[in-house]
């Protein structure tokens, strides 16, 4: 018999070498290189998709478009984060850290789908049958069209879809599933291309939505699979510490909605709830009239979020000063200290600055500079900002405030919960209609922030 042979590929990238290198040259990843036994393609007749159909070219204004209904979970968060529901024949993607909820939310869905619209296939790749009923039970699920499967054979996950014909399919996980085509181990990157690309066009041949559970490395990205964010049709991204109750499920790719939105839930004793009013939330625990303490308004999605934005300077030790942050970009703080020393004359650079957003909340958008800001002149010169006030803004090199997106929603959810002031860029006055109770204090640069609020 000829010799089996073999080639190494990079379990983080899908780089195919002949031989081992301790680097890979394009993910630059060390120690990634796994031996594989290279697949046999064989010759063989040219078969048809598995819809039995042959595509063939049609000019695009001969095309219908027609808006399929999609499948509402029933837990509107969820649903606000997929674009409205989950889209029949689609492929979703949901990656998140050990622990944070992923197979609770995916059962908690899949019962409320099955009750809705019949059967759903739950296949447990990790878990046992009973032991996937133990946490059935605490979660309170027991729908008679919900089967569950405990399986990681690809060939067998098919035989059981083609029987039992679903209306929709969750693979917990996608890196336990295996096919006996293949000689790679499970969770080789070989393995998880060559199932995720079967079980596309098993969604895509027999439209049925099929939901894939991701394991993260301790990097955050997804175990293995950069390209597998690039064969299906959306990626969530469950957020939070494991420590705190809060959860948030982000979109990073969504080809049938936004990938703004986010979804925020409460972990219980018996599953994840929803948070309806996700900024009363945050600002529960807010104590008033501590320097340094500030309250910012940010946009995911169409949905403004007031957060309480903490900061502290502190003397360094050793005389060597480092900046720390938590939910905020640390490179983006180092520019906005520079920007104070600069322009205003605020010597904090020899000092230990800490910035943190509490709730376990990540910000990326640059509404919250301002905010920023403040919230370490008012801690270095300890001096409170008042609590009723909100602070809107981004800021730029010059000093200056800049411009931000939906300012009238992040205002009338302040007047909402009660702020009696709110201060954002002077530009964004223009236009701007507030029928609210709150006193509108526009604002060109931060020392005119500064004078304003300290």
């Amino acid at each position: 018999m000829p010799k089996a042979k073999t080639r190494f590929v990079c379990q983080e990238c899908g780089n195919v070498s002949p031989k081992w290198m301790g680097k890979c040259p394009d993910c630059g990843k060390w120690n990634s290189f796994i031996e594989e036994v290279a697949p046999v393609v064989k010759p063989r007749a040219r078969q048809l998709p598995i819809n039995k159909a042959v595509a063939i070219p049609t000019p695009i204004t001969k095309i219908t478009a027609s808006e399929e209904e999609r499948l509402k979970t029933g837990i509107s968060e969820f649903d606000r984060v997929l674009g409205g529901g989950v889209v029949p024949g689609s492929i979703v993607l949901v990656g998140g850290d050990p622990g944070i909820g992923k197979s609770t939310l995916m059962l908690q869905a899949t019962e409320r789908l099955s009750q809705t619209y019949g059967t759903a296939l739950y296949v447990s790749g990790e878990e046992s049958a009973a032991q996937t009923k133990l946490r059935a039970n605490r979660l309170g699920v027991s729908a008679e069209n919900l089967y569950v499967l405990c399986e990681t054979s690809l060939e067998a996950i098919e035989t059981h879809i083609e029987q039992l014909r679903p209306q929709i399919v969750v693979i917990d996980s996608i890196q336990t599933i295996y096919s006996s085509d293949l000689q790679s181990t499970p969770g080789s990157i070989t393995q998880i291309k060559s199932s995720a690309s079967h079980l596309m066009l098993i969604a895509k041949g027999e439209n049925i939505p099929i939901l894939l559970v991701g394991h993260v490395t301790k990097g955050g990205s997804l175990a293995g699979p950069k390209v597998l964010e690039h064969m299906v049709d959306t990626v969530l991204y469950f957020e939070g510490e494991r420590q705190h109750i809060y959860r948030i499920l982000r979109a990073v790719k969504n080809r049938f909605g936004s990938t703004n939105e986010i979804g925020i839930f409460e972990m219980l004793g018996d599953g994840l709830a929803e948070v309806k009013n996700p900024s009363e939330m945050f600002l529960s625990e807010r104590q008033e009239d501590i320097s340094g303490s500030v309250v910012v308004s940010s946009v995911e999605g169409t949905r403004p979020l007031l957060l309480e934005l903490q900061a502290l300077v502190a003397p360094a030790n050793f005389g060597v000063p480092r900046s720390m942050t938590t939910g905020v970009d640390r490179y983006r703080l180092s520019m906005l200290i520079a920007v104070l020393e600069k322009r205003v004359g605020l010597q904090v650079q020899d000092s230990d600055v800490y910035v943190n957003i509490t709730g376990g909340v990540k910000v990326t958008e640059p509404g919250i500079d301002l905010g920023i800001v403040i919230a370490i002149a008012s801690n270095y010169r300890d001096l409170p900002v008042n609590s009723q006030t909100v602070i809107i803004g981004e800021v730029g090199l010059g000093g200056e405030v800049r411009a931000v997106s939906h300012v009238e929603k992040r205002i009338r959810e302040a007047a909402k919960l009660g702020f009696k002031k709110a201060v954002f860029p002077e530009y964004n006055k223009k236009g701007l209609e507030i029928n609210e109770k709150i006193e509108l204090v526009g604002v060109k640069n931060i020392y005119e922030t500064l004078s304003v609020l300290l």
